[in-house]
């Protein structure tokens, strides 16, 4: 759904009257069913008065509370601009995994390129770094293959048929 203002002036009111009810009723549950304190003030040049929700004690109730609470606290609960920075520096560690998964998924397909001799491409642009992530990725499929041959015994079998 694109959002735009409504260009139709009658539209636009019918739209805000159904969105301000949907709203309010949101709240009215968010706040039974998870039984925390809320209110809304609700400004439009559509109505005279602002809509209050619960009461216009309710409302002064919560900001109080608000406004009571130490600095701390109100810093802690964050604003709109922190949570968007957090959600990019968590966002930016998930790309960083991901690029490295990536050129490591890169090395492990070319080593097996490798061991098929039709297939062999020189490695282009190959760094150190890439060389020495290739050595670990050959490095750990040894370690596993090892593990893979204590496991199933097969030394003992290949000893066997050596033997015959």
């Amino acid at each position: 759904m694109k959002l735009a203002l409504i260009a139709n002036d009658c539209a636009r009111r019918a739209s805000y009257r159904r969105r301000k009810k949907s709203m309010l009723k949101k709240i009215e549950e968010l706040s039974t069913l998870c039984g925390v304190e809320a209110c809304a003030i609700v400004y439009s040049s559509f109505d005279q008065e602002p809509q209050i929700w619960p009461s216009e004690s309710g409302v002064k109730n919560v900001v109080e509370k608000f406004r009571a609470m130490p600095e701390w606290k109100k810093h802690k609960m964050g604003n709109q601009e922190s949570v968007m920075e957090k959600s990019i520096v968590k966002g930016k560690r998930k790309i960083t995994k991901l690029e490295e998964e990536n050129k490591e998924m890169e090395i492990t397909m070319f080593m097996f390129q490798c061991l098929d001799k039709t297939r062999v491409q020189p490695p282009h642009n190959m760094t150190l770094p890439d060389l020495n992530l290739l050595s670990s990725v050959i490095e750990q499929k040894l370690n596993d293959i090892s593990r893979r041959l204590d496991f199933t015994d097969v030394t003992d079998i290949v000893d066997t048929n050596l033997k015959l």
